[in-house]
């Protein structure tokens, strides 16, 4: 176990070019519910058995009120860059007009961070829809995509001077998958069709989006993120499975914003399933982009199915974090160096990377050395990509705090940060002074 983060002298990682971040998402840290409208995860909140511990993101870390200690804290922590989503519901009125006090709030975080020379990476959509839009279909309604390019327009006028970097969505296979295919994320929709249809709405979504920033924003960088879950089989028989689930749950947006088209998997599935696709929508998805964003947890083993499909296997006898999932450092490199064989990359941002554990606050210190070997080795693990080939340009640490872990409550802790909900007090872990003493030996 490493109880400290450390880098070889030569590392790429080292250089003053490559960048270093903290990350954060608005549902999870912002709370000032009574300041936005609702969003899909306020509705999915309030339905019983949704999450783990009953919470909600009503209060979440209070970070709407207190973003200037918030700031001081990400300062204090010697990183370069800061990546941070806009809450929807926030700025914008059902009508389309601004939220005035919402937008200000923005303004006011964006311009703090630029006084600290701090870069700001901004993703427009980390899963908050407006639930008014969720009323009217969601991610189902072809509409919200065009919803969508209207509120990148209105932010990218507002904020688009403050920003560094730009990215649409936030793991699209989240908000499509896990949200209307199996259900367990908002809206809690659960149908295959739904699920494919989603995904294509908001990949649309991200194009119409990337029409904007380059409008509004031309000198400005913008791109997107994916989460990547690289597929193994469980044994030699099972690689059929893996493939499958790799162009199901990886592929499938990647491929289609690179080169404008879906995994041949498309093919195979049944009509009913299939995504309703308009001439001109590929092109409009797969326009040039300034970086992909990656998002790495873990591996997943897979198994065949008796229906030539594949599901999940766990395996035993492997160290895991809090969430269950395997830690398993050289997925990422594998998972890096197989996409830069497969594609014709641009530049990479491991936009999150992380591990929620069982922290335990005593004496007012959180001694979380599983996590700071969790951080030594994925961050070794970055330097052997980039040592094979990889154009791999920033890393960015999830989460800053502890926050509102979706479906999970507040059971999870990802942070770097320990936050005590009762007193919103801000703890650094072992984590956080590991990853501050890194960045400020460079």
């Amino acid at each position: 176990m490493y109880k400290s983060i450390s880098l070889l002298p030569d590392s790429a990682l080292l250089k003053p070019e490559f960048t270093f971040g903290v990350a954060t998402a608005s549902f999870q840290i912002e709370g000032a519910r009574d300041k936005r409208l609702d969003c899909i995860w306020d509705t999915f909140c309030e339905k019983p058995g949704t999450i783990a511990d009953n919470s909600h993101g009503d209060v979440a870390c209070d970070h709407v009120a207190r973003w200037q200690q918030d700031i001081e804290m990400i300062a204090d922590l010697a990183v370069d860059a800061y990546r941070l989503s806009i809450s929807w519901p926030r700025v914008m009125q059902q009508d389309g007009s601004v939220n005035e006090q919402g937008m200000a709030f923005y303004v006011q975080l964006l311009s703090a961070l630029k006084a600290r020379n701090i870069k700001t990476y901004v993703t427009l959509y980390h899963w908050d829809l407006p639930q008014y839009l969720e009323d009217n279909g969601g991610w189902l309604n072809r509409e919200t995509a065009y919803k969508f390019k209207d509120y990148a327009e209105l932010v990218t006028q507002h904020l688009g001077h403050l920003v560094d970097s730009f990215a649409t969505l936030n793991e699209p296979f989240c908000s499509a998958y896990l949200g209307y295919e199996v259900g367990v994320h908002a809206p809690g929709i659960k149908s295959q069709q739904a699920g494919r249809q989603a995904a294509h709405h908001l990949l649309l979504a991200h194009g119409l989006a990337m029409q904007v920033l380059r409008k509004n924003c031309p000198d400005t960088e913008a791109g997107i993120v994916l989460n990547f879950s690289p597929t193994y089989p469980l044994t030699a028989d099972d690689k059929k499975a893996a493939e499958l689930a790799d162009q199901y749950h990886n592929q499938w947006y990647i491929k289609a914003v690179l080169e404008g088209a879906y995994p041949s998997l498309l093919d195979d599935l049944a009509d009913a399933v299939k995504p309703t696709i308009i001439a001109g929508d590929m092109a409009i998805i797969s326009q040039a982009v300034d970086f992909i964003g990656v998002n790495y947890y873990t591996r997943i083993h897979y198994r065949n199915t008796a229906d030539n499909w594949f599901e999940e296997a766990n395996l035993t006898d492997v160290r895991v974090t809090d969430m269950g999932w395997e830690v398993y450092p050289q997925g990422l490199t594998e998972l890096l160096v197989s996409l830069h064989q497969q594609y014709d990359l641009p530049k990479m941002y491991i936009t999150e990377n992380g591990a929620a554990m069982a922290d335990t606050l005593e004496n007012g210190e959180v001694n979380d050395i599983e996590r700071v070997d969790y951080y030594h080795t994925h961050l070794n693990a970055v330097c052997d990509a980039i040592r094979q080939g990889v154009d791999i340009q920033g890393y960015f640490a999830w989460s800053l705090m502890d926050n509102f872990e979706w479906a999970y409550g507040y059971e999870k802790r990802f942070g770097l940060v320990y936050i005590d909900y009762q007193s919103q007090q801000r703890i650094l872990k072992e984590s956080a002074k590991q990853y501050r003493a890194l960045l400020k030996q460079r």
